[in-house]
């Protein structure tokens, strides 16, 4: 009974993260590029209190008996795919259709990658720069901040599909410029660290990134202007497993209670 009281606790544990993941999805419903995440679970070690069981005839069964000690938190796994294209008009605002990250310069001077296409203008000394909305530049395909010359008017850059800048000639037609947002894709993206502000940063589990202008066994990514990509969360099926957590802590609670009353009336025997 002893052993049932831990098991237990070991499953009001993990529901309790469960539940914590959950809340997290649904805060993050309208979050700008967010990849819903899920809890995984693993069982713990085994207590093996027979190696070898018998029946009323002292035949040999083919299993023995082992009893497991309960449940834990294996993993928290974010779900890379595809968001919904959420049309803006903004002309700064972008949506990556593909595997690919924008990425950005951290106040440290390093690089972060994000799925938020959501850039606004800062002025300059050589002309604006396209930044995020605390100020995090964006970068183009040689890691450095995308800067609009003042020569151009900003209000007639457009982006292609393959993220370079343009700007109409003479007959009003597209032309790039020069410059290319840069794009960067992970073998592993659930190993990136998460940071604040939807950022994420590079690990040894993800992997280096591999920048899409250079790599050419890389399936390219699209950018479409004027959108941005929706959460992948969906709220029905967080509700439903919102419920699924609850009832589940709910169950190991009462195991918890039940054991409890069996060692009170075994403590009451005479």
């Amino acid at each position: 009974m002893m052993r049932s009281l831990w098991t237990a606790a070991t499953g009001m544990m993990t529901q309790q993260t469960n539940l914590d993941v959950i809340s997290n999805n649904l805060a993050n419903v309208n979050t700008t590029g967010f990849k819903k995440e899920t809890a995984e679970f693993k069982s713990l070690l085994y207590q093996t209190i027979q190696e070898q069981s018998y029946d009323h005839n002292g035949d040999p069964k083919p299993s023995g008996i082992q009893v497991g000690l309960g449940v834990r938190n294996s993993a928290i796994t974010s779900r890379y795919t595809q968001g919904n294209l959420l049309e803006t008009g903004n002309d700064y605002d972008f949506a990556v259709e593909g595997n690919g990250f924008f990425m950005v310069q951290t106040r440290d001077g390093g690089v972060a990658y994000t799925r938020n296409g959501s850039f606004q203008l800062a002025n300059g000394v050589n002309g604006v720069t396209l930044a995020t909305s605390d100020g995090n530049p964006l970068l183009d395909t040689t890691g450095s901040p995308i800067i609009i010359d003042s020569i151009y008017n900003p209000a007639n850059i457009t982006i292609n599909d393959s993220g370079e800048l343009c700007y109409p000639d003479e007959d009003n037609n597209a032309m790039p410029i020069g410059i290319q947002i840069g794009l960067a894709q992970f073998n592993n993206p659930s190993g990136l660290e998460k940071m604040s502000n939807s950022l994420l940063r590079e690990t040894d589990a993800s992997g280096a990134a591999r920048l899409e202008a250079e790599d050419g066994a890389l399936q390219k990514s699209k950018i479409r202007q004027g959108y941005l990509e929706g959460s992948t969360v969906q709220s029905v099926d967080e509700i439903v497993n919102l419920i699924v957590a609850q009832r589940a802590y709910e169950m190991n609670s009462k195991v918890i209670t039940a054991a409890d009353e069996m060692l009170q009336q075994a403590n009451n025997l005479r």
